[in-house]
């Protein structure tokens, strides 16, 4: 076994925290803290998520993807074990992004081990909040949306199950959150649940479920995607009895059944929704299809053609390609953040916030991609149903902006513990971190935010020479775990768990690495020489003089109209 993955690496551990310990029956009674198992505030128009059917993939896979984006959420791993609980235990809800209390439900009698997004049964669930009637959301109501989704992942062990569990809980408790849309995904099968509460009206919520199509991709983001859909194939369209007649009576729609649509008459879009939402799945689908161009003028509000719920890629899909996906700045589109003023000396495909602005009482947007400098963490989960669950199912995780960061491969059914550079208690929002990830990866990304078009330069290929190894490991790891999983199914497990966990770690510490690097290349604004990796000296053995790399042409010219006569050399 000591050839099968790399050594633990040497961090001392003893001041951390594990995540979620119990004790005691006390402590299991007392708290689900979902707030800290996903994000703390996760905002208007804030998080993507793209899906991907079995056999839209390159290996079979079923793929989801999540960016938990948010300006106040500290990017960690959250990791509940599997728990038997005696009968009368309660859980106590709490809204995810405030830690409001909001009520205690039954816990159920056996629950299973959840690690970020995904349980031991490779059921996934990731969402994006598309708000809708803000009269519909009931104040009254126990469970929110950060709730459900942890609660449904701890008793699923399929997809479907998922989208009983989930449904059945805010009919019995009601549903406190704004609209949601969900991916949820098992190895057979991907959905998108849309749901939305009824405010002072009735408790509970409407809802409905389309399954993805095995050969589609699909993608939500902060907008409800599900217009019109069947209403008599229950096995591919799951929905609320109410949720047209609910619709009727709040006279939100008034045609025949067949032309219900669910976005229309719960989401009606405005400019913002279209503009800094739909414009993000449009650009997903734009990359696997050559027909998105017709759908531009309903982006900008001159059509009411919507987007399809999903399409069929021009090529099967793969996990690095979800990935990519994941770092899209609106590249090569008419929305491409690097081709105006805004992009500043260095190309910088980011526009911080607040999303809006107004110039001589006129209000501007700036593009909202999917690839965000707030983002807490993001993921690829990959299932899949010709391996073991604890082997199937890889959870690609990284913190911070998905452009900027690495996605490491943690395999669910075998990790013990998060690593120790997710973990909670390792650092915070508030206090910096040198073993903690999210910290690591803001600091370089935040380092290349002033610069870049030249630090891209370098983080791009040590991120693609990480991820491309762990690619090209992946299946010899899988064959020798397989090998010996009838046999000597601990060992196997073990083997996964450090393997993930010594990964996770060593690319943190190799990312500090670059860190370091990225500070004494660009010092202060110059750039220092080097050849073959190694930084370069002059004859006497002082450090070489260093490039002045100065900024682009346009840059100048813009300056030199703006400052011209007072710049200019004139003796």
């Amino acid at each position: 076994m000591e050839n099968f993955s790399d050594r633990e690496p040497q961090i001392q551990r003893k001041d951390i925290p594990l995540p979620y310990k119990y004790a005691n029956n006390d402590n299991m009674k007392k708290t689900l803290f979902t707030a800290l198992f996903f994000f703390a505030a996760a905002s208007a128009f804030a998080c993507t998520s793209l899906l991907a059917g079995r056999k839209a993939t390159t290996d079979g896979s079923t793929l989801i993807t999540y960016a938990a984006d948010s300006h106040t959420h500290y990017g960690t791993l959250a990791f509940f074990p599997a728990a038997d609980y005696p009968k009368g235990t309660m859980v106590e809800i709490r809204d995810c992004d405030t830690n409001k209390p909001l009520g205690k439900i039954a816990q159920a009698a056996h629950t299973y081990k959840v690690v970020g997004q995904m349980n031991e049964y490779q059921v996934t669930i990731t969402e994006t909040t598309f708000g809708g009637r803000h009269e519909l959301v009931d104040t009254t109501g126990i469970i929110d949306y950060g709730s459900l989704m942890t609660l449904a992942l701890q008793r699923s062990q399929t997809a479907r199950e998922a989208i009983n569990v989930m449904t059945s809980l805010v009919k019995k408790y009601g549903y406190y959150s704004e609209g949601e849309s969900f991916s949820i995904a098992d190895p057979d099968e991907v959905w998108i649940l849309e749901m939305i509460g009824k405010g002072r009206y009735s408790k509970g919520a409407v809802w409905v479920a389309v399954r993805i199509p095995d050969d589609c991709i699909a993608a939500h983001a902060n907008h409800s995607r599900i217009h019109t859909f069947p209403l008599d194939d229950p096995e591919n369209c799951l929905y609320s009895p109410d949720v047209i007649s609910f619709a009727r009576e709040r006279k939100y729609f008034d045609g025949l059944n067949s032309e219900f649509s669910f976005s229309k008459a719960y989401a009606p879009a405005g400019f913002e929704e279209l503009r800094a939402c739909e414009a993000r799945v449009w650009s997903f689908y734009n990359k696997y299809s050559d027909t998105m161009d017709e759908y531009l003028p309903y982006i900008y509000g001159k059509s009411d053609k919507p987007l399809p719920l999903y399409i069929k890629p021009s090529r099967r899909l793969s996990v690095q390609d979800m990935k990519d996906a994941m770092r899209d700045h609106f590249e090569n589109t008419p929305f491409d953040m690097t081709k105006d003023v805004g992009a500043g000396a260095f190309k910088v495909p980011y526009r911080f916030r607040p999303m809006t602005f107004e110039v001589d009482s006129e209000e501007y947007i700036n593009e909202r991609a999917i690839a965000t400098q707030q983002t807490g963490f993001s993921l690829v989960a990959q299932q899949r149903s010709w391996l073991p669950d604890a082997i199937g199912g890889v959870l690609w995780f990284g913190v911070d902006d998905a452009n900027t960061s690495v996605y490491v491969p943690l395999y669910v059914g075998a990790l013990t513990e998060s690593p120790l550079c997710f973990r909670e208690g390792n650092g915070s929002l508030y206090k910096v971190s040198w073993t903690s990830a999210f910290w690591v990866y803001n600091w370089v990304a935040n380092m290349a935010y002033g610069r870049y078009s030249l630090m891209i330069e370098d983080i791009r290929p040590l991120q693609q020479q990480l991820e491309t190894a762990f690619n090209e490991r992946q299946p010899q790891l899988e064959k020798e775990a397989l090998a010996i999983f009838y046999d000597r199914q601990d060992d196997a497990l073990a083997a996964l768990d450090r393997y993930s966990r010594t990964q996770a770690d060593s690319t943190t510490a190799r990312w500090r690495e670059l860190g370091e690097y990225l500070l004494v290349k660009y010092l202060d604004g110059n750039r220092k020489r080097e050849k073959d990796g190694q930084f370069l000296y002059n004859p006497y053995g002082a450090p070489a003089e260093p490039e002045f790399p100065g900024y682009s042409e346009e840059y100048y010219r813009a300056v030199a109209k703006d400052a011209g006569e007072r710049l200019k050399v004139t003796f």
